[in-house]
């Protein structure tokens, strides 16, 4: 991080990091105390009560974030021919099959996200040591493989983000950027979290939502009052 101004450290100073804060205020703060000279992301952290080596407690699901996520995805679509001119006029970055797959196997991943369609993905498939460590591997459950190609490709480029639980039970997720409003962000962040309210496992005993955070890229964390915010 950057050294901080006289006047940014006042500022800093002002805030109790050991309190937790609504939504909106937390996301004020976030704002406030983030000097980067880059449009930073700003991330939330849920810590959820589930267990996820229980395969009926694994959180995962996919949402249209309202105001987007500030970031431009490179979106490559693996099709058959009759599939590419839908591709290229919904706005995918890269398309085409068998050239690409050639590309990714020699180590070429420059691109965030990859829609394909079911008969496709027996060749997609062979590449899975290559796409799964990085998140790029396509699944059904994500609306990544598909025969509704434009569709996928336009909700990805309008703001589709994907959610997933980690083996620690905490679901990360970029809301926006620091440029975004406040009003913004609360919006963003509440839909997250209302998708995982509605995620719930019916197997999940206790306390559903343990923690919640957010934070840009450079910032600290400040902490969300899990009371105001979708307590279970």
């Amino acid at each position: 991080m950057a050294q901080l101004t006289k006047n940014q450290k006042a500022l800093a100073g002002r805030y109790d990091f050991q309190k937790s804060y609504k939504l909106e205020d937390a996301v004020e703060m976030v704002k406030n105390i983030t000097y980067t000279k880059f449009d930073a992301s700003v991330d939330m952290a849920v810590h959820l009560g589930v267990d996820p080596k229980k395969a009926d407690q694994m959180v995962r699901g996919t949402i249209v974030l309202p105001h987007g996520t500030g970031k431009v995805k490179r979106i490559l679509v693996l099709c058959t021919p009759e599939k590419e001119n839908e591709a290229k006029e919904a706005g995918a970055d890269y398309v085409g099959l068998d050239d690409y797959l050639k590309k990714i196997e020699e180590g070429w991943t420059d691109i965030d996200v990859i829609i394909t369609m079911p008969e496709v993905m027996v060749k997609v498939g062979k590449l899975g040591k290559v796409l799964g460590p990085r998140g790029l591997m396509p699944n059904p459950k994500t609306g990544t493989v598909t025969t509704q190609i434009a569709q996928a490709v336009q909700a990805i480029k309008s703001g589709k983000i994907e959610y997933k639980v980690d083996k620690y039970g905490v679901v990360h997720a970029s809301i926006g950027r620091v440029s975004f409003s406040k009003e913004a962000l609360r919006d963003n962040a509440n839909e997250l979290l209302s998708a995982l309210a509605k995620a719930k496992p019916s197997s999940a005993k206790g306390s559903y939502f343990k923690s919640i955070s957010v934070a840009s890229t450079m910032s600290k964390g400040v902490d969300i009052d899990i009371n105001t915010n979708f307590a279970s």
